[in-house]
């Protein structure tokens, strides 16, 4: 196994070109332990540990410009306001140390439905930056995952950014796992109100082949509140609209029996989870209007 260390994104880009079969490794939170349990024996690592670009981050107007390699804990404590579900997601990531090296575009190269940022940046909408001495290239986040562990980037590419969409309404974000940390997501789910356009986005990981939407449940929930008029008066969702969300939530699952739980026990979770998330981004939002209705 031969070892590349470029010093510049441009002498990155360079040896990917040349050496597409290339792993990129920065905080090496999936693609080591492959290789400890020799899963995994790439013929080169591309090690990006020097490219400091990759762990800064731009807030502008609409969007953060969010470093491939920027990490967890860099979320958590300076972009919690700008990007609130991929925060609560990255408290979730392994233990400190992890958080400390991992970043998001560790769990978009590797793809695994497993990921624990997926469901956030789902929610949320985002674009993956991808690169090649050829030219730069916008991913949709709803096109980057292609099948088990696959994505769409071409063999030259390598992740720069992920420009995702600041929040403007609650979101949350709910994991479940055989025990509080240093645990694989058994199954996972995230949600976004997004007021400005009056939609809702979710995100499901670990309970399908990739990181999915729960599209018709979105579908069902964007109508009921439009019909109910519920962005406007902030009336607490029914019960009926809740249980019928959480239900199609669930119908959206593909799941496996693994040894971290069974299909059946997946598909129930996550019903469950989008029920309460729901729940909890709707209090919010509710809360928020009182706040600035108060204030007038």
């Amino acid at each position: 196994m031969d070892f590349l260390r470029p010093a510049s994104w441009e002498e990155a880009l360079a040896a990917k070109a040349e050496h597409p079969t290339a792993v990129p490794i920065a905080g090496g939170t999936d693609v080591m332990v492959e290789i400890n349990f020799d899963h995994r024996r790439p013929e080169y690592l591309l090690d990006l540990n020097r490219i400091g670009e990759l762990s800064e981050w731009e807030v502008g107007q609409e969007k953060v410009r969010l470093g491939a390699s920027v990490p967890y804990s860099s979320i958590m404590d300076h972009l919690r306001a700008e990007l609130p579900g991929l925060a609560l997601a990255s408290h979730t990531v392994a233990s400190p140390q992890i958080r400390n090296r991992g970043g998001v575009g560790g769990n978009l190269g590797t793809a695994s439905p497993a990921g624990d940022a997926h469901p956030a940046l789902l929610a949320a909408d985002c674009e993956v930056e991808a690169e090649s001495v050829r030219g730069t290239r916008l991913i949709p986040i709803d096109a980057f995952y292609t099948g088990v562990k696959r994505n769409a980037l071409e063999p030259d590419e390598l992740i720069r950014a992920v420009h995702i969409k600041k929040a403007d309404g609650p979101q949350q974000y709910s994991k479940v796992g055989t025990r509080n940390a240093m645990v694989i997501a058994v199954c996972a789910f995230g949600i976004a109100l997004h007021p400005e356009t009056r939609t809702v986005r979710t995100g499901i990981g670990s309970a399908a082949p990739t990181p999915i939407r729960a599209k018709e449940a979105e579908d069902f929930l964007n109508a009921a509140l439009e019909e109910g008029g519920f962005w406007d008066n902030g009336k607490i969702i029914t019960p009926a609209i809740a249980k019928q969300f959480a239900a199609l939530a669930s119908g959206a699952c593909n799941p496996i029996d693994d040894v971290r739980g069974t299909a059946k026990y997946r598909r129930h979770a996550v019903g469950i989870m989008a029920r309460r998330t729901l729940g909890w981004t709707w209090e919010q939002y509710r809360g928020a209007g009182r706040t600035l209705e108060g204030a007038a």
